[in-house]
């Protein structure tokens, strides 16, 4: 597949804005729907047993014995990573429990609490523990990949045909989200940036549900089979040749969209080249009044009013066209397609 047939990654509309920013930032990490959904992360035992070998001797300096925390306190500069660095790199909460563990300690010692300093100490070290470990995290990214997989389309999800297919439903689209006439509001009626991804992804996820069946039925080698079995699939060839035409239909239905798009460009330029006229035709006037007489500029100056309101007429009915063919496109009844949470 070469680059200008393969699609760019279509995502479902009903994620929110994050997760999509967060799949479409790093497309490295997406698994294709067609495959299984990638296992959460498994925490491996040499990395669980380097963040907890020096726990115990730390959490007995700092949160056990009075006045280790003094150390921190006093007689570690800023820059030791040895200590205040390095305790700091575990978050602020468990600095701070490990300060106030020893005080509380004391306290309890002085009332004759033997044992719920002991418990103190315990739950210190606990949570030193826990502090450790939740540093152990899966990347964003990663989660996201995982979570919201069947959510999102990749290339891989397409063979030759639907992939062109799905470029040129790509293409349509940005030609109208990219076209002055959208950006300048001319076109707000369709409200393009909510009908036209949803459009994408229904085409995307018909074209998905296409590729799937075409890749079993490779398969089952139908050169191996008999007659009879044969025709007993000919139902399932028709019925997805009719899909294939239906969702044809709709993506030419999105290119005609785009070429009126492309009309209004073009009558939008020309109504930005009107709103110039008047202050031009003032120089003109100016310049005929000088070289002519009035009658002969009277008539140049009519004849350009005229002019700019059928540029004017034309725009408005370029305009109407584009607005007529965006209010054509529905998304089409349930159908073949790939659900939000397909292939988990």
């Amino acid at each position: 597949m070469t680059g200008e047939d393969r699609p760019r990654p279509v995502f479902d509309p009903d994620l929110g804005a994050e997760a999509r920013a967060v799949l479409a930032a790093a497309p490295e990490r997406l698994v294709a729907a067609c495959r299984p959904a990638p296992p959460p992360p498994r925490l491996r035992a040499a990395t669980v047993a380097g963040r907890l070998v020096w726990i115990p001797a730390f959490a007995v300096f700092y949160g056990v014995l009075p006045g280790g925390w003094l150390r921190v306190c006093f007689l570690a500069s800023p820059d030791d990573d040895e200590l205040l660095g390095g305790a700091m790199r575990w978050g602020r909460l468990p600095v701070l429990a490990m300060m106030l563990t020893p005080a509380v300690q004391v306290v309890l010692l002085l009332l004759g609490q033997l044992e719920a300093a002991a418990v103190l100490a315990a739950a210190g070290f606990t949570g030193w523990a826990a502090g450790a470990l939740r540093h152990v995290r899966e990347p964003a990214a990663s989660r996201a990949a995982r979570e919201h997989h069947g959510s999102y389309l990749l290339p891989a999800d397409f063979d030759g045909p639907a992939a062109r297919l799905l470029v040129r439903a790509q293409r349509a689209v940005d030609a109208v989200l990219g076209s002055r006439a959208h950006c300048a509001g001319l076109l707000d009626d369709v409200n393009n940036a909510v009908v036209l991804p949803r459009q994408e992804w229904a085409v995307a996820g018909a074209l998905a549900e296409h590729t799937r069946l075409r890749r079993e039925r490779l398969a089952q080698q139908p050169e191996r089979l008999s007659p009879r079995v044969r025709a007993l699939l000919e139902p399932q060839d028709r019925a997805l040749e009719l899909s294939v035409r239906s969702v044809t239909g709709r993506i030419e239905a999105l290119e005609a969209y785009a070429r009126r798009a492309g009309e209004a460009d073009d009558a939008y330029h020309e109504s930005r080249v009107l709103q110039g006229l008047p202050e031009q035709n003032a120089r003109y006037r100016d310049l005929l009044a000088s070289t002519a007489r009035d009658e002969t500029a009277g008539a140049e100056i009519r004849g350009m009013a005229e002019d700019a309101r059928r540029a004017e007429a034309a725009l408005r009915e370029r305009v109407a066209g584009a607005l007529r063919a965006g209010l054509e496109l529905a998304l089409p009844p349930a159908g073949p397609g790939i659900s939000p949470r397909r292939g988990r």
